[in-house]
């Protein structure tokens, strides 16, 4: 457990730079759903810094609770001058005004949500990506899941009305980048409906280098019964399938013996919209679920397992679109 510790410490670790002109931002979230009921919350901590500007750095508090049985939605979001923000550069220490975020604990408010929550996990980091990417210019968004598998307990408020949260599964994540990407479906499960041990991370993306789009590229991570099936590398992300619209997303790889093949879903009303600002400059729009089902089919030699997650499966769509009918929140 201490050297998961000392790993994890690394990947949480800020890397924003007071004094550096080149854009970046940078976010560590947490996420949980309860264990059987269609209720989640998510939590976010950011630092952005403008492109050529970084004078003008700022932190941002999101926080977003989703009510699936009463199709309700509660979000909200504010910034806070850079001088009341502080992050170290060796572990997890983040503090946005008064809302603070360490390993194990996450304490703050914004607009109508309040948190003082804890969380455990003894499971390592997860990289989407292949390890050596993380040292290289592309891509330039980065993320890391520092503690798959987080048990949340503590004390939500939503609107004045307090919700006793315990053992509810989920995650923390850490991700940071000098550009969005340009347009992707990301999605986790922590713990399936029939498979409490399994996590799967994954993600289908482009970027837009100059006028021209790359190709789809799908990167899958499944752990499930003590094996990791990390189907991510470059080649395998290009020859991958993967489709998404508005609110339904297919994906498929294969490698070496295994193949996996997962279906994301979500209806319309299990959507907020969130306003991304891009430190080269414009905004992206986060449609952002953690309410989505999913079902997820491995095979591996002559094996066949399909898991399934009727509402805890995290679905974000990055997008420039303005036609899917989503409530964004105000910037």
């Amino acid at each position: 457990m201490a050297s998961i510790v000392k790993e994890r410490a690394a990947w949480n670790g800020a890397r924003f730079r007071p004094k550096d002109a080149g854009g970046h931002y940078e976010s560590w979230f947490c996420r949980g759903n309860h264990p059987t009921r269609p209720l989640a919350f998510w939590i976010r901590y950011t630092v952005f810094v403008p492109k050529g500007r970084p004078e003008a750095a700022c932190g941002e508090r999101w926080a977003v609770y989703f009510d699936g049985e009463r199709s309700e939605i509660t979000a909200a979001k504010d910034e806070v001058p850079i001088e009341r923000c502080g992050f170290v550069p060796d572990g997890l220490h983040v503090t946005i005004g008064d809302a603070v975020l360490t390993d194990g604990h996450l304490v703050g408010a914004v607009g109508a949500l309040r948190w003082d929550l804890r969380y455990t996990g003894d499971a390592p980091p997860l990289l989407l990506l292949p390890r050596a990417f993380y040292d290289r210019g592309f891509p330039k968004a980065k993320a890391v899941v520092g503690t798959p598998h987080a048990v949340y307990s503590g004390r939500l408020q939503i609107d004045g009305t307090e919700l006793e949260i315990e053992g509810w599964p989920g995650s923390h994540n850490h991700n940071w980048g000098s550009k969005h990407t340009d347009h992707y479906a990301w999605g986790q499960v922590s713990g399936f409906d029939d498979a409490p041990d399994a996590f799967l991370e994954c993600s289908t993306a482009r970027v837009r280098i100059g006028p021209v789009w790359t190709p789809w590229l799908t990167l899958i991570v499944l752990r499930v019964d003590g094996t990791e099936y990390a189907l991510n590398g470059l080649g395998r992300a290009l020859r991958a399938r993967g489709r998404f619209d508005y609110f339904d997303w297919r994906f498929a790889s294969t490698q070496a013996g295994v193949s996996i093949e997962g279906h994301i879903s979500a209806p319309r009303d299990a959507f907020v919209g969130l306003p991304y600002r891009n430190p080269p400059g414009g905004t992206k729009t986060c449609l952002n679920s953690k309410l989505a089902a999913c079902e997820l089919t491995l095979k591996v030699g002559g094996a066949t397992r399909t898991l399934r997650s009727a509402s805890r499966a995290a679905f974000e769509i990055l997008t420039d679109a303005t036609d899917h009918g989503v409530r964004v929140l105000e910037p």
